[in-house]
Formats: structure tokens, sequence, C-alpha cells
């Protein structure tokens, strides 16, 4: 794994683990640098159970990633309306859902063709 390759995964993995602890539900981090078509090497995905929470939950992956590599996303969508945030890092794109809205259009099930990673690299992994 080349450096670039290695600073991406820690973002995604960043992404991941600040939602986590701030307790969004089913987060999941999948890779699809093999996936033809993908339009990023790695989704982070999760859910939120109320507006507020989806906004705090991207808020928090704004603050950390942030604080941690100096990178601010490209772009950030959805924010508003707070049922779907999507936070792009160009090679990395954050989904924020409300469970309903994570639902219906069901990207877990879309990209399914690319392979979970574990949140955390060290022995305690959450798959």
């Amino acid at each position: 794994m080349t450096n670039k390759e290695k600073e991406t995964l820690v973002l995604a993995r960043l992404a991941a683990q600040t939602m986590d602890e701030k307790k969004a539900e089913d987060v999941r981090i999948i890779d699809l640098r093999k996936v033809y078509g993908a339009p990023a090497e790695y989704f982070v995905i999760a859910s939120g159970n109320v507006p507020s929470h989806v906004s705090a939950l991207s808020d928090a992956v704004y603050e950390t990633i942030k604080k941690a590599t100096q990178q601010a996303p490209h772009k950030i969508e959805g924010y508003q309306n707070a049922e779907w945030i999507l936070m792009d890092y160009f090679d990395v794109i954050v989904h924020i859902f409300q469970k309903d809205k994570r639902e219906f259009f069901r990207l877990d099930q879309l990209w399914s063709d690319g392979e979970e990673v574990a949140i955390s690299n060290s022995n305690n992994t959450k798959q």
C-alpha cells in the first residue's frame, strides 16, 4: 500500500471512528478501489437518529479531520435538511443518513461489490 493509499484509509477510519464515538448507528467503511466506475476509493456510511444528530455527526467529522489532517471537504451537500449529508473528500465520501433515508437509498447494497473495511486497525477491530 502506497503512502497516499494509507493516508486515504486513515481519513476514512477517522471519519468512521468519530461517528462511532458520537453514537452513529451501523457505521461502515466500504473499499471501492476494485469497483469499476466508483466515484471514490472509500465510502463511509452511517446513520443518525434525527436531523440534529445527523448534522452533529457531520460537524464532528469535519472538525476531527480538519484537526488531524488540515483537510476540509471539497463539498458538503444536504446539511440544511440533514436527512442525508454527503461530505466529499475526493478519495473518501462520507454519507450520513437519517435511518429511513438510508433504508430508502440502500447505498450499502448498491455498492456491495466493495469490500467492508474494519473501522479500526487494532486487534479490537469492529467490522
